[in-house]
């Protein structure tokens, strides 16, 4: 008689299931990210002189004059482009692009241009992150209030220690990465003022403390409080105040909508997501 086909272990059945969870967990993460930074690129994009729109960032980003386009819009300089849409022009471009980048010291590990020409989604939603922290959320942290983003005493040394010459490249980079780091608590320290006279609102980082949508109608009340009632906040659900909250911001302050609210809730990779949509708050000021 033919045996029996033996059955996985137990502890290989559950290895298994937390394997199956992750990769979904991964799935869900990587579209809700890709959702809200195709809004932010789309909401970039229409500054442009040659207005556009992207529906897949995947796809679309591989046609080069789409990155540069951007790039334009943020940097207000005009770039370098090769016209057509060839494969052999969208990798020009594309190059074009990365190059004005590391021109601006912006460091781009493990991106290339056949990642970015291949569609890898984890390396394209790496770079518009890389896009967004510098000419978003640290540009932005540049202008809140000094008290926000004073450089420590160490990046201050290691910047005026040598006058007369530029600092050794890996201090270089050891100041970038405070700076980066300075600029997320800079707006974590705006965003945590705007909501201090609101007890049922705690903002402690750019996970959790956005789930609910109650920091985001806070700060928008202390922006305008003429456009919420914060008495009724807490009678709503999560997904409520989220949905109330992105429709104000846009109505009334004009500032894109950058997810929906049943992303937004049910999302476990949140910073990329709500540190640029607290930038856009701050840039209402």
């Amino acid at each position: 008689m033919a045996s029996s086909p033996e059955l996985p272990a137990e502890d290989e059945q559950i290895s298994w299931g937390i394997d199956d969870l992750h990769i979904s967990l991964q799935a869900e993460q990587e579209d809700t990210q890709k959702k809200a930074f195709t809004c932010w690129v789309n909401s970039q994009l229409a500054r442009h002189t040659s207005p556009s729109v992207i529906s897949d960032l995947f796809t679309d980003i591989k046609k080069g004059h789409v990155l540069l386009d951007l790039l334009e819009v943020l940097s207000g300089q005009q770039l370098p482009r090769d016209k057509g849409s060839n494969t052999f022009q969208c990798r020009i471009n594309i190059e074009h692009a990365l190059t004005f980048l590391r021109n601006q010291s912006i460091k781009l590990i493990n991106i290339h241009v056949t990642d970015i020409i291949d569609g890898n989604p984890s390396i394209i939603l790496g770079l518009i992150w890389t896009i967004i922290l510098h000419f978003h959320i640290e540009k932005l942290a540049q202008t809140l209030p000094c008290s926000y983003n004073q450089p420590s005493l160490d990046d201050v040394s290691v910047v005026d220690s040598s006058p007369t010459s530029s600092p050794p490249a890996k201090k270089c980079s050891k100041v970038q990465a405070r700076w980066q780091m300075s600029a997320k608590k800079a707006l974590l320290l705006w965003a945590q003022e705007q909501c201090a006279t609101y007890e049922s609102v705690n903002v402690t980082d750019f996970k959790s403390s956005w789930r609910n949508g109650m920091a985001f109608l806070a700060i928008i009340h202390a922006l305008r409080p003429d456009l919420i009632d914060m008495k009724s906040v807490k009678q709503r659900s999560n997904k409520d105040n989220l949905r109330e909250a992105f429709r104000i911001a846009e109505r009334e302050l004009k500032i894109p909508r950058l997810l929906e609210p049943e992303d937004a809730w049910r999302s476990s990779v949140l910073y990329r997501i709500y540190m640029p949509g607290t930038v856009s708050y701050a840039s209402y000021l």
